[in-house]
């Protein structure tokens, strides 16, 4: 077995991710894709602040299984294995394609250094550009941080693929800002891996409607569950269900308190560790999916809703009319009344706004990892 295949890819977000025990979030399912779909040509890059290193093809391999198929001893076989013989592995990357598609370390002290001195193509997938369009809803010294990735990325990179047009229009404005060049760029969108059959199709009762992501300030939980509150203040009306479903992030306390609160029990549950049959069956008996986020780079959650057949009402964001076109209901996502509205016109049985729009579910395409890897390859042959 030979080294020198014809890719790099870096697999460093996924381990730091499987080594932290971390459900994997919408850029981790995007790196195991990639993984999965380029293990078998390509060699291992991994990076820390104090090494960067090129694994052979056989280290490769090793590592590759470890990450796509992690067990409950995934710690012990990563340091019996592959990264106990970190230090004898420094390769060459001669001219290769490097393919970083989790924004790692592009922010780091020697990075774009040892781009240079490795002699490796950085061909980089952008998420988005939110830490920097939308500081206030991300953690302190982020923006700062995503400048620099970004600025990595401009200055170093053969060329980016942007999840959507709307990433990559983003990534355009902040070029001319900083007076700096872009790269080739490919606007492809993400695969949804399909999920499970759901085990059930019945209506819940009371009527249920789903939101799904972290719970940070950016997808704004908070204008949901103030909503669920004056509803079940409210005499004489039945209060629909919310089922809260990810993890807990940051910049969210106020969320955090409401959900830990009394007044929303048994109106609001939070649920932080479903699995994707789980959330089959939520989608597949829910009114509609809500996802009310100030901003999104891509909006998997909107796709998996879609594509299960179940309505979403989404905020009025360019990237969710770029993938869900005209099929959802929009509304801004500082429009609490419009929502409320909604909301309560959904839970209606006989709610003819739902009714249409599960008409035009009907035309929904749902993307898929084929046409997306299918792009991806055709241009990335365009480098040679």
């Amino acid at each position: 077995m030979t080294d020198d295949s014809p890719l790099l890819l870096d697999v460093t977000r996924l381990i730091w991710r499987r080594w932290r025990g971390r459900l994997p979030t919408g850029i981790d399912r995007v790196c195991l894709a990639y993984l999965r779909r380029f293990a078998g040509r390509s060699q291992a890059v991994v990076h820390h602040e104090r090494f960067r290193r090129i694994l052979d093809r056989q280290a490769s391999l090793e590592l590759f299984a470890v990450l796509e198929e992690p067990t409950p001893d995934f710690r012990r076989r990563l340091m019996a294995g592959t990264l106990r013989h970190l230090g004898r592995f420094n390769g060459k990357g001669k001219g290769r394609l490097y393919l970083n598609v989790g924004h790692t370390g592009l922010n780091s002290r020697g990075f774009r250094s040892w781009v240079q001195e490795a002699d490796v193509r950085p061909i980089y997938l952008v998420h988005d550009l939110i830490p920097i369009t939308h500081p206030q809803f991300c953690r302190a010294g982020e923006a700062h941080k995503h400048r620099e990735r970004m600025r990595t990325v401009l200055t170093t990179g053969v060329g980016i693929i942007g999840n959507s047009k709307t990433t990559l229009d983003d990534i355009s404005v902040f070029a001319a800002n900083e007076h700096l060049k872009v790269p080739a760029t490919l606007a492809a969108w993400l695969g949804a891996d399909p999920l499970p059959a759901p085990d059930r199709v019945s209506p819940s009762q009371p009527p249920t409607f789903v939101t799904v992501g972290t719970i940070e300030a950016r997808k704004n939980h908070l204008l949901l569950l103030e909503i669920w509150s004056r509803l079940a203040g409210s005499p004489g009306n039945q209060t629909p269900r919310l089922l809260v479903i990810g993890q807990r992030g940051w910049e969210a306390e106020h969320v955090f308190r409401l959900l830990d609160g009394k007044g929303l029990k048994g109106h609001v549950l939070e649920l932080n560790h479903s699995t994707d049959q789980e959330l089959a069956n939520h989608l597949a008996s829910a009114r509609a999916l809500l996802f009310p986020s100030f901003a999104e780079g891509y909006g998997l959650p909107l796709i998996e809703a879609l594509a299960a057949g179940t309505p979403v009402i989404a905020s009025d964001l360019r990237v969710f009319r770029e993938i869900g076109a005209d099929i959802p209901a929009y509304f801004s996502p500082s429009d609490a009344a419009g929502w409320e509205a909604a909301i309560l016109d959904y839970a209606r049985v006989d709610s003819a706004a739902r009714a249409a729009q599960l008409k035009r579910i009907k035309s929904f395409r749902k993307p898929d990892w084929s046409t997306h890897f299918d792009r991806v390859e055709a241009w990335l042959g365009g480098f040679g």
